[in-house]
C-alpha cells in the first residue's frame, strides 16, 4: 500500500516520496511561549506527533524538528507585564509546553531549536539576502523585496495584487513596496537584543524557521506542517526567502491542520473562548483529548465541548476495557492451552489480518485517522465476542493483544503500561488485604477497601478467573 498525502501548495493528494529513501525530514512550527498552549495549539502537537508515529511505523527514519520562538514581540510585551526578562519567560513556558506535550502523549521531536540559539545562522542567512540584492536595510530594519520572488502567494493562491495590503495594517513608509515583509526588528531602546550588520535587534518571526530548517534538515524538507493559519503569511514568507537564497523548494509537502471551533464558535482573543490544555488535562485524561483531535480529519475543522469531551472519554474507556479484558484473561489461559485453534478461531486470525491492512488503507489515504479509529473498534468487537467464549486460547489472544497494541503505536489513544504499572501495583496489594480481610470476616476492611477502590476510580468484578479491577 502506498501512503498518499493531501499536499497545500497542490491543492490534492499526492503519493508520498521522500527526499531520501528510508529517511523523512519534517518540520513543524512550534509555539512562541509566553503562554500555555489552549487547546488549538494542542492540535497540531497531537496530529502531527501521528503522523511521525505513522511514518516510523512504517520503517521510516524521521528527523522531526519543532521549534520554539523564544523571543518576539509578544514576548517582550508579557515579560515587561510580568517583570521578568524574556529568556526567564522563556524557559517557563519551554517547560510548560513539554510538561503539556508529555501529558497528551506526544512524543519528544528529535530536534527543539530555539530562535536565540540559532541567532549566528539567522543573521548569516539574512545576510546572504542583503548580498543578494533581496533584501534591504532602512534605519536598521531589514526588509526582503517580495516582489524579486515572483511565485509570492504560490501556496495561499493569492497574488500580490491581492496581497498588496494584507501582510499588515498599517503599511511602513520605510518599505520600497508594502508586501515586503521584515527580517530584522532594529532594538528599541530597553529591549533585549543580539548584534548583526545592521545594529542590534532581532530576527522577524518568519526567518526563524527558514534558517532553522536549512541548519537541521537541509535546503529542502519533505514535510513542513502547521495550522491552516500559518498559510499566509508565516509559511508563504519561508518559501520566499527560503527559495530564492537556496534555488530549491522548501518543502515537497505541505501539511495544515484545519482551525478548532468552541462550542460551534470560532476560538479567538476577542471572544474569549480560549481553553487552555492544562486545565483540560485536569478534569479528563490526555487519552481523550487525543481522541477527541483524532475524531475529525485533520483538515476539517474541529468542534471542541464538554459534551464531545465526555463522549471521547467513553470511547477511550471501551478500548481500555477491552485491552485489559483481553490482558487479564490472556495471563489466565499463558502456558496452559497449545492446542490447535479451530476453523472460526482460524476465521478470527483472518479477519484480524484483514483489520490490520484496512487500519493501514485509512491512515495511507491522508491519514485518515477517523475511519482508523472506527477499524480499532472492529478489532474490539472482535476481541469482546472472543472473550464471551468459555475456551479461548493465547494465540488468539495474542493475536487480539497485538493487534491493539500496533494501532495503540500510532494513534496513542491507551495509557501507557508505564503509568498503570505504579498503579497496578497499589491496586493489586489493596485487593489482596481485601481477600484476606474476607478469610478472616472482617467485611468492615473488606468494604472499606472496595469504597476506597471506587472513590479512586477503580471497580472491582468477579470473574470465572478471579477477582479483577477496571477503571471508570
Amino acid at each position: 500500500m502506498t501512503l498518499r498525502i493531501y499536499n497545500s501548495m497542490s491543492r490534492k493528494q499526492e503519493v508520498f516520496v521522500p527526499l531520501e529513501p528510508g529517511k523523512v525530514s519534517m518540520y513543524v512550527c512550534g509555539p512562541t511561549v509566553y503562554d500555555y498552549i489552549h487547546i488549538g495549539n494542542a492540535r497540531p502537537l497531537i496530529f502531527f506527533d501521528v503522523v511521525r508515529r505513522y511514518l516510523a511505523s512504517l520503517g521510516y527514519e524521521v528527523n522531526y524538528i519543532s521549534n520554539f520562538t523564544d523571543v518576539d514581540d509578544k514576548m517582550i510585551r508579557k515579560a515587561g507585564q510580568l517583570g521578568c526578562t524574556v529568556p526567564e519567560l522563556a524557559e517557563r513556558f519551554i517547560t510548560a509546553y513539554e510538561e503539556d506535550r508529555s501529558a497528551l502523549g506526544g512524543k519528544p521531536p528529535t530536534v527543539a531549536p530555539r530562535v536565540t540559539e540559532n541567532m549566528d545562522e539567522i543573521v548569516s542567512f539574512i545576510d546572504s539576502l542583503v548580498e543578494r540584492d533581496l533584501a534591504y536595510e532602512k534605519g536598521g530594519d531589514v526588509y526582503f523585496r517580495t516582489r524579486r520572488f515572483p511565485e509570492y502567494g504560490k501556496l495561499s493562491h493569492k497574488n500580490l495584487e491581492e496581497l498588496q495590503y494584507g501582510i499588515r495594517v498599517h503599511v511602513d513608509e520605510r518599505k520600497e513596496s508594502p508586501q515586503d515583509f521584515v527580517l530584522w526588528k532594529a532594538a528599541k531602546p530597553g529591549e533585549i537584543h543580539w548584534p548583526s550588520p545592521w545594529g542590534n535587534g532581532r530576527p522577524g518571526w518568519h526567518i526563524e524557521c527558514s534558517a532553522m530548517a536549512l541548519r537541521y534538515a537541509g535546503k529542502t524538507l519533505d514535510i513542513h506542517g502547521g495550522g491552516h493559519d500559518l498559510q499566509f503569511p508565516h509559511h508563504e514568507c519561508e518559501i520566499a526567502q527560503s527559495e530564492s537564497l537556496n534555488g530549491e523548494p522548501l518543502a515537497r509537502y505541505w501539511m495544515h491542520n484545519g482551525f478548532v471551533n468552541i462550542d460551534n464558535e470560532k476560538m479567538s482573543k476577542s471572544l474569549g473562548n480560549g481553553v487552555n490544555a492544562r486545565e483540560i488535562l485536569k478534569r479528563t485524561t490526555a487519552q481523550a483529548v487525543r481522541y477527541l483531535m483524532l475524531s475529525a480529519h485533520y483538515r476539517s475543522p474541529l468542534n471542541f465541548s464538554e459534551e464531545i469531551l465526555r463522549q471521547a472519554e467513553n470511547s477511550v474507556d471501551r478500548l481500555v476495557n477491552c485491552k485489559e479484558n483481553l490482558k487479564h484473561r490472556f495471563a489466565a489461559v499463558q502456558g496452559s492451552n497449545s492446542a490447535t485453534i479451530s476453523a472460526d478461531e482460524a476465521e478470527v486470525l483472518t479477519r484480524l489480518d484483514g483489520l490490520r491492512e484496512e487500519f493501514e488503507a485509512k491512515m495511507n489515504d491522508d491519514f485518515g485517522t477517523p475511519d482508523a479509529i472506527t477499524v480499532w473498534f472492529q478489532v474490539v468487537s472482535e476481541g469482546n465476542a472472543y472473550l464471551q467464549r468459555p475456551v479461548a486460547r493465547e494465540t488468539v489472544l495474542s493475536a487480539l493483544l497485538e493487534r491493539m497494541e500496533k494501532m495503540d503505536e500510532v494513534l496513542g489513544l491507551l495509557p501507557s503500561d508505564a503509568d498503570a504499572e505504579l498503579l497496578d501495583e497499589e491496586v493489586d496489594a489493596l485487593i489482596a488485604e481485601r481477600k484476606e480481610a474476607r478469610n478472616h470476616r472482617d467485611w468492615a476492611r473488606a468494604d472499606e477497601i472496595r469504597d476506597l477502590l471506587a472513590e479512586r476510580g477503580i471497580l472491582l468484578e468477579d470473574t470465572p478467573q478471579g477477582i479483577r479491577w477496571k477503571r471508570k
